[in-house]
């Protein structure tokens, strides 16, 4: 008889269908045209009702199938009954059916830690600019980010009626991601994406010293890793705090099961251990490929600026 899959490879299949739910409930909040938003510290700092549920959807569905896993999730929410009709209970067979690299196979419940952003992309959802909007579940264990799930609930909005909306993209370091095209960048092109509403004269002092042929302004950490990913810009670049955990965690994994590298600004790797601070103080660098080149670039006077 086969061996039952290893706990990495049931947490990631779980996390894909928990995701596919997400995106669901992203989707019928919008729909249904009452976002209930509220100001957490401003007005560049928003939550609705979308991320109150989607937290409480994918949190209590995946204590419930691994208790003893440490979930740290966006949102202070209060300990509220969840409603059964929030819980996803589903996996996705295809992830299960994969070999679990054989470094990850002994781990422990106790000693995974899943980051979750429940919308990467509030300011933008709450504008109507769907597309920049993912639901990110990140998975690490040591510190270090091993796999992830994003979600891209309005993936293929602008293609008309008929359209199939949505997608998930998965990744575990040692097998790959998968749920996307593969595409590096214009050879030869400097194109940064940045941040579209957090921006600062140290966040554009920072792209300038780098020479881009362009920039691309968007919202979201998730949408700026595809990005990359997909080929539509060869370097993420943002000096300054700001970012969080659960926002580069999951992205994480999936760049560099693909071979590309994420930092801070000082090449730092991010540690994901569950006592670690939220923050990621001192920004974030990111590109599929030619990181050396970027890294090599950013001026001391912007190092100075960002403590870790």
């Amino acid at each position: 008889s086969m061996a039952s899959p290893a706990l990495l490879m049931r947490v990631v299949a779980s996390a894909y269908s928990v995701a596919e739910k997400a995106a669901t409930i992203v989707r019928n909040v919008m729909a249904a045209g009452d976002l209930g938003i509220v100001e957490k510290t401003g007005a560049n700092d928003l939550q609705t009702k979308a991320d109150r549920l989607v937290q409480m959807s994918i949190c209590a569905s995946l204590a419930r199938k691994f208790p003893k896993v440490t979930i740290i999730g966006e949102e202070e929410l209060p300990a509220d009954e969840v409603t059964e009709e929030l819980i996803e209970d589903g996996h996705c067979e295809e992830i299960l059916k994969r070999t679990c690299p054989a470094q990850y196979t002994g781990i422990k419940e106790e000693e995974l830690v899943i980051w979750v952003d429940p919308l990467d992309g509030t300011k933008e959802y709450t504008e109507g600019l769907l597309d920049h909007v993912t639901v990110l579940i990140g998975i690490a264990y040591g510190g270090k980010a091993i796999a992830g799930v994003i979600n891209q609930p309005y993936y293929n909005y602008e293609a008309g009626a008929d359209a199939v909306l949505g997608r998930t993209i998965w990744g575990v370091l040692g097998i790959g991601a998968f749920g996307f095209q593969l595409t590096e960048a214009p050879p030869g092109k400097h194109i940064i994406v940045t941040t579209r509403s957090h921006s600062s004269t140290l966040v554009n002092d920072c792209i300038g010293a780098l020479n881009p042929d362009s920039v691309i302004r968007v919202g979201g950490a998730g949408n700026k890793i595809i990005q990359l990913i997909e080929g539509k810009a060869s370097a993420y670049v943002f000096a300054s705090p700001g970012c969080k955990k659960w926002d580069t965690c999951a992205p994480e994994a999936i760049l560099h099961a693909v071979g590309g590298k994420i930092t801070d600004i000082h090449g730092n790797a991010f540690q994901y251990n569950k006592e670690v601070k939220h923050m990621n103080s001192a920004g974030v660098l990111a590109a599929l490929r030619n990181y050396d080149y970027y890294a090599s670039r950013i001026p001391n006077t912007v190092k100075q600026s960002l403590v870790p």
